[in-house]
Parts: C-alpha cells; sequence; structure tokens
C-alpha cells in the first residue's frame, strides 16, 4: 500500500518515516498540511518539536509495532 494512503490511520500514533534520501526519524504523526507531513519528535528532557518534512522526501511512513511482553517491566 502506497503511504498516502496509510496516513489517515496513523495519525495520532507513533510512526517510523523513511526519507528518500536513506535517512529516518521517528515521532508521533500529527498529520498533513500545505504539502508537509507534520511530526512531533523528542528532543530531549521534556521538549518537543514538530517538524515539517516536504512530502516529496517521504519514502515510507509505518506505525509501530505492539509491544509484547510476557512479564511486567520495571
Amino acid at each position: 500500500m502506497p503511504w498516502q494512503h496509510k496516513i489517515p490511520y496513523l495519525i495520532g500514533q507513533p510512526v517510523g518515516v523513511s526519507f528518500t534520501n536513506g535517512q529516518g526519524t521517528s515521532g508521533v504523526l500529527c498529520g498533513v498540511s500545505g504539502g508537509k507531513l507534520l511530526v512531533l519528535e523528542y528532543l530531549y528532557q521534556s521538549q518537543f518539536a514538530l517538524k515539517q518534512y516536504g512530502l516529496h522526501m517521504i519514502h515510507d511512513v509505518n506505525g509501530f509495532p505492539p509491544c509484547h511482553t510476557q512479564q511486567p517491566l520495571y
């Protein structure tokens, strides 16, 4: 499925984004606006930034898989 068709189902979810240049990023997908993908990314401590990436830069967008744990983590 082309990544553009996944976007409505992934808004508000943690995603991994791969770029056409081979790099990538991850964060919470906030949506698409003005030809840009909007991703809320963690910076450090308690700081986050809303980053904007041109749609021409995107190779794929995938939701994070669920965590499968057998025991509680402490």
